[in-house]
């Protein structure tokens, strides 16, 4: 079993955390709503099915572990449906085709056939953070391709961790497990089962202490990717620790319609490219990469990354139409107040923020354009930064190449600029090279919606997107770190803004966002005050001629206002269903063409590579 000094290690951080992680688990924990109310955002049964459990070669534990492993402290099975619940991750009805172990949304089996990394696995999906729910009285809301609001992706990871270190220290843990992986694999080898053990172990404990470096819980629905995927790869996945950075910049995943069909997908405008944003995307949730080996021969940028999955997963997306607000239970829409707030909002926010049939790009290929997003300088918008001051977009060069120095021109030090494009590419050109049967030409443009596989695009300088707003309804909290509960608040002065809120599941119709509880009541408490969860800039305050400072974007608007243009925001899309043609329509709005829109006024400055 485990050496005594490391065990007794294990047994000491049990008895610090184990506590915790209980209380936050009984205090949270909520019997999953046995019935679901799926919108018409135009998938059938069978696609929904296929977005929450298709993999994308994600590998982060050996999968007949994780279904037989307790949570930490408890007998109760780490996948039961309490305990999935518990960490806000969502739970369907169990599905024999696609998901016969009754994973939770987003989580998923994995199988790797060959190579160094050969086995089965739990690993995650786009789903898990790309999947929302709403609750009003009552009643659970499906959004699916939403901001997964309930799930706390840090916290769950620090619970495996420590369910897995547990069963590592404690024998009748250990022989608990086996004996349940013994019922269904009778010549299991325990030997073999506890090396599994020891390595997933360390492969969930590197993503604690040495990629979600977090000074405090960023809590439900916020999660610094960027900063994570730098520190998989960069730091755990080559062995170079010093290359680490906290990740201080949490942020809520981006709803997922539309975002096939845009030019633009994350906040800041990184991995425009579809195939190189879902590759790296996947390394980031848990894609085992080798950047250790001596060479390619030796196993140098093999991965388990799936590629036809993420093909599946992003045509999936491509079906996917904004929810509509459903009005039989959340309420009926006054059509009065609709058409004075689409006044409200072409005057104040359209040049920014478009609607259906939005703005699209000059042709990249005959009839093929793509969604424009305004691209909005921090300095104009100014909300919370802490993004673009990532170790993502420091030019200088930094971080340390070790044995990959080599492909960097022998260079000791790069810049992760560098390092994303020389690195990236050797590990996804082995992927698309190891694909049966291959990509031909056609698939890789169109996949690639027209742009270089292995070029990218220069992302805007100290710039966030402004998204359309066709279902934005759903997606609350709002500004990209999820730092103001409701629209109505985020259509106000920055004054009157909660500077501290408690976060709930339970949606609130009138100021469009999740309720707030009062103090003393259970919810994750977000403070604004801490690094990274500014909700200052974006912000309507002054009169018409008011001088516009960094932050303000807009007149002052009254309370009336400020509804109407709610009601207008819940009242798109219009129609339920409605998809967005990928490669545009046939008629095109090209942003470029229209003077009213903010990057043909403000051009964005492409950022020096």
């Amino acid at each position: 079993m485990r050496p005594p000094r490391i065990r007794r290690r294990v047994c000491r951080l049990l008895a610090a955390t184990g506590s915790i992680t209980l209380a936050a688990f009984t205090s949270r924990a909520a019997a999953p709503a046995a019935e679901v109310t799926y919108l018409d955002q135009g998938w059938t049964p069978d696609q929904r099915a296929r977005y929450y459990w298709g993999s994308q070669g994600s590998a982060l534990i050996s999968y007949d572990i994780y279904l037989a492993l307790d949570l930490v402290g408890t007998s109760e099975r780490f996948n039961s449906r309490r305990v999935s619940d518990s960490f806000g991750l969502l739970v369907d009805p169990p599905n024999a085709q696609y998901n016969p172990d009754d994973l939770p949304i987003g989580l998923t089996k994995t199988v790797v056939s060959s190579g160094q990394f050969a086995g089965t696995y739990m690993g995650m999906t786009c789903a898990a953070c790309h999947t929302g729910q709403i609750q009003h009285q009552g009643q659970q809301i499906r959004i699916d391709g939403g901001v997964a609001n309930r799930f706390d992706l840090v916290r769950w990871i620090r619970t495996l961790s420590e369910s897995l270190d547990a069963t590592l220290a404690e024998p009748t843990r250990f022989e608990a497990l086996a004996g349940r992986i013994r019922a269904t694999q009778p010549r299991l080898d325990t030997a073999e089962l506890q090396r599994r053990l020891w390595t997933d172990a360390g492969i969930v404990s590197a993503q604690v202490k040495h990629s979600m470096i977090v000074p405090f819980l960023p809590g439900p629905g916020r999660v610094d990717a960027l900063g994570s995927i730098h520190n998989t790869m960069f730091a755990i996945a080559t062995g170079r620790l010093e290359n680490a950075r906290p990740t201080l910049a949490p942020v809520k995943p981006p709803f997922l319609w539309n975002a096939p069909q845009s030019a633009w997908v994350q906040w800041s405008g990184v991995a425009a490219n579809p195939i190189r944003r879902n590759f790296f995307e996947s390394l980031g949730v848990f894609v085992r990469h080798d950047l250790q080996s001596a060479s390619p021969a030796t196993g140098l940028f093999e991965s388990t990354a799936d590629l036809r999955g993420q093909f599946e997963l992003e045509r999936l997306l491509r079906q996917l139409a904004p929810p509509r607000w459903p009005e039989e239970l959340l309420g009926r829409l006054d059509a009065d107040k609709v058409a004075r707030g689409q006044k409200l909002f072409v005057e104040n926010c359209q040049s920014c923020h478009s609607t259906y049939p939005y703005r699209w790009s000059a042709d990249r290929a005959p009839g093929k354009s793509y969604l424009e997003n305004a691209m909005v300088p921090q300095r104009y918008v100014g909300t919370d930064r802490t993004q673009l001051d990532g170790v993502t977009f420091e030019p200088e060069p930094v971080l340390a190449t070790g044995q990959l120095a080599p492909y960097l021109g022998s260079r000791a030090k790069a810049s992760s600029a560098d390092l994303n494009q020389v690195i990236g590419n050797e590990l996804l050109k082995r992927a698309v090279a190891s694909m049966r049967p291959p990509l031909s030409p056609e698939e890789t443009a169109d996949l690639s919606n027209f742009e270089d596989l292995l070029q990218t695009r220069p992302v805007p300088v100290d710039s966030y997107k402004a998204a359309p707003r066709d279902g934005v309804w759903a997606t609350g909290p709002f500004l990209h770190n999820g730092s103001v509960p409701n629209l109505y608040e985020l259509l106000s002065p920055v004054a009157e803004r909660s500077r501290t809120f408690r976060l709930t599941r339970e949606f609130d119709p009138h100021k469009v966002g999740l309720q707030t509880a009062a103090a003393g009541e259970d919810g994750y408490l977000f403070d604004t005050s801490r690094k990274g969860n500014s909700n200052q800039g974006h912000a309507f305050e002054g009169g018409r001629d008011a001088v516009r400072t960094a932050g303000v974007i807009g007149r002052g608007l009254a309370p009336d206002e400020r509804y109407a243009i709610i009601e207008y925001l819940k009242s798109i899309p219009a129609t339920a269903g409605q998809v967005t043609p990928h490669g545009g329509p046939a008629q095109p709005l090209r942003a470029r063409e229209d003077p009213t829109w903010f990057n043909t006024r403000r051009p964005y400055e492409p950022a020096a590579r």
